[in-house]
């Protein structure tokens, strides 16, 4: 028998609540490129537990949330959003860890077609990091921002843009840094492109952000932290 989730009431249209740990759940699954009939079989339940679990808020037994957080290759606490304010890197480092070098094809393909990134800027006050969403497209970095914003500072400029990901349960994790020159896209059929691209990634900061920036770059790389079996 599974688990079941309590308090399972439907949200103010009538469709499933779903919580912060359902979306943690079924984002880490994604990313692991899992199905949901395949999440149930390494956590001994059933697929519509799975379905329950990430589309409706409810509680669930320790057992099951060891077991859910082993087959996401994960910890509860990552799941639960209890590190959700503690910065990255913060576990120990695993044994016999190696750097390596990164291609430039898997650097672009980390890079992905969206995301969230660091850009460097540098005025009179000084270099600045800025997070930022972006968008990859064409071999180029490209983000939105507003004119009087820090990351608008860019344009015009060699910057760097950076973005990794740390795995904190296996202490594992990468980076890939994009050295090049930053310009404002100002051709109407460049920002029509970027806008329609754009649209998967909406700043997360809100607010009034119709400045694009884009990074063509001069040099790519890449690490990885691996462990391998000794």
């Amino acid at each position: 028998m599974t688990d079941r989730p309590r308090n399972d009431s439907p949200g103010p249209d009538g469709a499933p609540a779903r919580g912060d740990f359902g979306r943690r759940v079924a984002t880490r699954r994604e990313h692991l490129g899992l199905s949901r009939r395949e999440l149930a079989l390494r956590t001994a339940s059933a697929p519509g537990y799975i379905e329950y679990v990430e589309t409706q808020q409810g509680s669930h037994g320790m057992g099951f949330m060891v077991r859910l957080a082993n087959a996401l290759e994960t910890t509860v606490d990552e799941l639960t959003g209890g590190t959700i304010d503690l910065p990255p890197g913060v576990g120990r480092a695993a044994y016999h860890p190696e750097l390596v070098d990164l291609g430039q094809e898997e650097c672009w393909k980390l890079l992905g077609t969206h995301g969230v990134g660091r850009v460097v800027v540098s005025d009179g006050r000084g270099p600045a990091v800025f997070p930022v969403n972006y968008v990859s497209t064409g071999g180029e970095i490209a983000y939105r921002t507003s004119p009087d914003s820090g990351p608008a500072n860019a344009a015009g400029h060699e910057t760097a843009f950076e973005v990794d990901h740390i795995d904190e349960a296996f202490s594992r994790g990468w980076s890939v840094l994009v050295v090049g020159e930053a310009e404002a896209v100002t051709a109407p059929e460049a920002v029509q492109r970027l806008e329609e691209q754009g649209s998967v990634t909406s700043p997360w900061a809100g607010g009034q952000r119709d400045m694009w920036i884009a990074v063509t770059p001069g040099r790519v790389t890449g690490r990885r932290i691996v462990v391998r079996d000794r």
